[in-house]
């Protein structure tokens, strides 16, 4: 392969010691909003890139990995979808995916960031595919602290895509205890509450097994699953929580007849995926069989 000059690289921690660089096509915006570091670019491999505080959000080429993950499992366990409740999600590609279920009567999506969500909608429309402008959207710029603290609605599922909840993030509030009584209590009867839930790698597991313990506290069923995410150079992880349906149990067909729903195709989630991603390795299960800390 033909080596090729850049002049500019984003390069992204993936260790203290480790690193990941991009080389750099176009820089779209590079700034400060109110709440946080901001930039979109365009790389050769991932094409356009979000990366706040340093770190990649998600990429044009692979995003459909993370969001079908985070959205479909939770949504295929349902019986009702008719309210669905996103914290965070300022690219709007999470609201894309919960409203390419008909049955989903409204979505509402609250955003600290603006700037994030004008930004997204300015230069990554292919994220948002229209969500933004589906009359079954609501979404909120304001703070997800307040909202669950104000909010008297019930919704079938919770979802929490905000940044991981290093002590810099503005998403560092709402990973405590009291934040997650509030979420419950928002959640109607057989609801699902699925959050990103930062790395599963085998040198950086620590943080998604203290969110699972913290989490058994409240939910009868916590379930972790993962994939690997090319952009994040990582084994990304999230966790579905419920009193009433165990993820990792769905059955094939029921998935199946959940897909077929949508509109439109999935590019990554079907059952055989949902079976794959349930499947954790022994040194992750053992990892969170832990006793240790909480939130």
């Amino acid at each position: 392969m033909p080596k090729t000059e850049y002049w500019q690289w984003y390069v992204e921690q993936f260790a203290p010691t480790e690193a990941h660089h991009h080389a750099i096509e176009e820089t779209y915006y590079a700034g400060r909003t109110e709440f946080q570091h901001v930039a979109v670019i365009r790389t050769p491999v991932f094409g356009k890139m979000l990366v706040l505080d340093g770190d990649t959000q998600s990429s044009q080429a692979d995003e459909r990995i993370y969001h079908e993950s985070l959205v479909h499992p939770a949504l295929a366990a349902l019986d009702r979808r008719d309210e669905v409740l996103i914290l965070g999600g300022g690219e709007g590609a999470t609201l894309r995916e919960v409203l390419r279920r008909p049955d989903v009567a409204r979505c509402t999506m609250v955003d600290i960031d603006g700037q994030v969500v004008d930004l997204s909608k300015r230069f990554l429309p292919e994220w948002g595919d229209g969500a933004f402008e589906d009359p079954r959207a609501r979404v909120i710029i304001g703070d997800a602290l307040a909202f669950l603290r104000e909010d008297r609605e019930s919704y079938a599922a919770i979802i929490s895509d905000l940044t991981e909840p290093l002590e810099d993030s503005p998403s560092n509030p709402l990973f405590c205890e009291d934040v997650f009584v509030d979420i419950k209590r928002r959640l109607a009867p057989g609801g699902v509450y699925v959050l990103q839930a930062s790395t599963a790698g085998f040198h950086n597991m620590r943080l998604h097994a203290k969110m699972a313990r913290t989490l058994r506290r409240h939910y009868r069923f916590v379930r972790s699953f993962f994939t690997h995410v090319p952009a994040f150079d990582n084994d990304w992880a999230f966790l579905a929580c419920s009193d009433a349906v165990d993820l990792a149990g769905l059955e094939a067909a029921r998935i199946d007849a959940y897909v077929a729903g949508l509109r439109g195709e999935n590019y990554f989630y079907d059952a055989e995926t949902h079976r794959r991603i349930f499947s954790l390795p022994l040194y992750l299960r053992r990892e969170l069989a832990k006793d240790g800390d909480v939130f």
